[in-house]
């Protein structure tokens, strides 16, 4: 199971140093699920990244559903920071990944600092992916 946002912020605060967060990263990274070959492709890939990004989207039921995504990167960092967005976003309902702020996170984990300028803007585009899937969740039907 990986890990949860708040035990990602807790161990954050706990590491002083830049070195010591990357290497956490980048364990992240190595705890995510297998992703399947299958769904590495032009559909999944989330445009925008410099590194291979590929984001899977599952729906729950209703007008307000659970959503659950699965992720990968050929990157190492970048694949961290995937299991990253994966524990802030997955498994809630629309409405609220639509609500959450990935800004703040990063900001609170001091991300937006230490990342490359292509780094977050990779970032920014699979966050961006995964609100407009929220969204779309929530539009009416028709």
């Amino acid at each position: 199971m990986s890990a949860s946002i708040d035990t990602i912020r807790d161990d954050f605060a706990f590491l002083d140093d830049w070195e010591d967060r990357y290497r956490y990263i980048i364990d992240l990274g190595r705890e995510l699920p297998a992703y399947p070959d299958a769904a590495r492709d032009d559909a999944h890939k989330v445009k925008g990244c410099v590194s291979q990004v590929w984001l899977d989207t599952r729906f729950g039921e209703g007008p307000d559903p659970v959503i659950t995504f699965r992720g990968d990167s050929d990157a190492h960092i970048v694949r961290g920071l995937v299991a990253i967005m994966l524990a802030l976003y997955s498994g809630r309902r629309a409405s609220e990944i639509v609500e959450t702020d990935a800004e703040e996170t990063m900001r609170a984990l001091g991300l937006d600092e230490h990342l490359t300028p292509q780094r977050a803007n990779g970032l920014r585009a699979m966050v961006q992916r995964i609100q407009q899937e929220a969204r779309g969740a929530l539009a009416p039907a028709g």
